[in-house]
């Protein structure tokens, strides 16, 4: 039989409503068929760098990212064999020493703003999915997000956004549009595409029983 997973890839900048899109399609399925992985969980350890040097990492580009040990994880849940997920520690800027056991699952939804940008990632995909929000839509709900839940000024979110997620966004974010099947407009507020997606997603897993 050549049943495996059905990997689903969402993917947007940063405050495009990705994350609500990716949640709002798990909800649609039984949790015992479906699991979440973040891109944002694969950050490199940086336990060998000193904290000043942790605090410059720019966690847009491509190189933040340990991509390979997610293509090695995500290819292990191909198989149907569990993994041990990495934990990030935000507070201190570096993986931490805590995982989290995660079993296979027939439904895969991988999401993270650079999931589109590595071809390995991409070939892994049954469905690539770009949420495509306005520019001033994404700002203002990162302001939002990072003020009431980071404690943030409105001066240093505005200063990072315009100094690296800006440019990290169309230097290697927004040209990946062009790898989705799928496009969204305006995230987790377009449920006749959500809906359309889970209707999708139904379709292949059971064709691949069919198989």
């Amino acid at each position: 039989m050549n049943k495996r997973p059905v990997v689903i890839g969402v993917a947007g900048g940063s405050g495009s409503g990705k994350t609500t899109v990716a949640n709002e399609i798990y909800r649609q399925f039984q949790e015992n068929s479906i699991l979440m992985i973040e891109h944002d969980s694969y950050y490199k350890d940086q336990s060998d760098h000193s904290m000043d040097e942790r605090l410059q990492t720019n966690y847009d580009h491509p190189l933040a990212f340990d991509t390979d040990l997610l293509l090695q994880q995500l290819t292990q849940l191909l198989r149907y064999e569990p993994i041990d997920k990495p934990v990030y520690d935000y507070a201190n800027h570096t993986r931490s020493n805590r995982v989290v056991h995660v079993e296979p699952r027939d439904v895969i939804i991988l999401e993270g703003i650079l999931i589109l940008e590595d071809s390995r990632l991409r070939d892994l995909m049954d469905i690539k999915v770009f949420v495509d929000t306005d520019a001033d839509v994404r700002l203002m709900r990162r302001l939002v997000r990072d003020i009431e839940e980071r404690g943030r000024t409105i001066e240093s979110v505005i200063e990072q956004y315009s100094s690296v997620v800006r440019p990290m966004h169309e230097q290697f974010i927004e040209p990946t549009k062009r790898y989705a099947d799928v496009i969204i407009p305006e995230g987790g507020q377009n449920r006749v595409a959500i809906d359309l997606m889970a209707t999708k997603i139904q379709r292949i897993l059971e064709e691949k029983v069919i198989l």
